[in-house]
């Protein structure tokens, strides 16, 4: 889908992307990761040609970035960035629509379309349509700016560090709402963080960059079993990189089925680290699992901190 062939970028006689290949697949959620200075925004920013490159090619489907129509290329791409960006005179409704708009959708396709992506997002408290970016909190004007690069249903959204100004309980709620929608919607989503913990929560895959290059790319598994070099075991935290496991691995992997338990359920698709932290809540050392509203088995605290065969 996204092929990265062999880009380089120069800023100011460095080197910030050097000589990198890279592929992303159709309906992925791709993370860049790594540290201030170490090119992921700069390699985001050459897929919509905010940045150009000094050598090599970005592709599309196969097609040269370079050889499309600036216009149409980021019509076609939604984008999402930290500090949001949103029309202060325009409402949120009409800040979600802007691309749509632009594209000639009709008026009845883009109020159905900004509906849902109000409901999806949250956003679909009374009113909240017609309100001005001044009156949101950061955590809803970081919503819009999601709904608004969503909009058009574009098959490729790049997010440059969106949620990184957001408190911890914001932050996780919206990461949650993403994986979510590109799950249902198969949209191709690049995703930049400096934040592993993020990285490894929403990445299908993650590429960690250093220095302009692709240290490592792979699922955060393979990056917490099997990291490719000491840096990049120190990135991923070292032995607290089992820490890190926990918030990856799902309780489906290690559900005992047909198994019964006391206490409050946890859902078969919580994150190990979620179901620890319910067993720590409720005092309890094994806890029924439901899936769809019904209880299908039971987890043990040992499969929680078992390494996996």
């Amino acid at each position: 889908m996204i092929e990265f062939d062999h880009v380089s970028k120069v800023f100011g006689g460095s080197k910030v992307i050097d000589d990198l290949s890279l592929r992303i697949g159709e309906g992925e959620l791709f993370v860049l990761v790594g540290p201030s200075g170490s090119g992921k925004s700069t390699l985001l920013r050459t897929i919509n040609r905010l940045v150009p490159v000094d050598a090599g090619a970005v592709r599309i489907a196969g097609e040269d970035v370079v050889t499309r129509d600036i216009e149409a290329l980021r019509r076609g791409i939604g984008y999402a960035i930290q500090s949001v960006g949103l029309f202060p005179h325009r409402t949120v409704a009409q800040n979600i629509a802007t691309v749509p708009r632009l594209l000639g959708w009709n008026a009845e396709e883009t109020r159905v379309r900004v509906e849902e992506l109000l409901g999806l997002l949250r956003l679909d408290e009374p009113g909240m349509a017609d309100r001005y970016p001044h009156t949101l909190s950061g955590g809803q004007q970081q919503r819009v700016g999601v709904a608004r690069a969503l909009a058009a249903r574009p098959a490729i959204v790049l997010m440059d560090e969106p949620f990184g100004a957001l408190d911890p309980l914001t932050r996780e709620s919206l990461q949650h709402s993403l994986k979510t929608i590109q799950r249902d919607s198969g949209t191709t989503i690049v995703f930049v963080t400096h934040d592993m913990d993020e990285a490894f929560r929403l990445g299908d895959r993650v590429a960690l960059l250093l220095d302009g290059k692709v240290a490592q790319v792979g699922t955060p598994l393979a990056f917490l079993h099997a990291p490719a070099s000491p840096r990049v075991r120190e990135f991923v935290g070292g032995e607290r990189g089992r820490l890190r496991e926990l918030a990856v691995r799902l309780v489906r992997d290690v559900v005992r089925l047909g198994e019964t338990s006391s206490g409050h359920a946890v859902d078969i698709d919580a994150s190990l680290q979620d179901a620890l932290a319910a067993m720590l809540a409720q005092g309890h050392d094994a806890l029924p699992v439901c899936e769809d509203g019904r209880v299908v088995g039971a987890v043990r605290l040992g499969d929680l901190v078992a390494r996996p065969s």
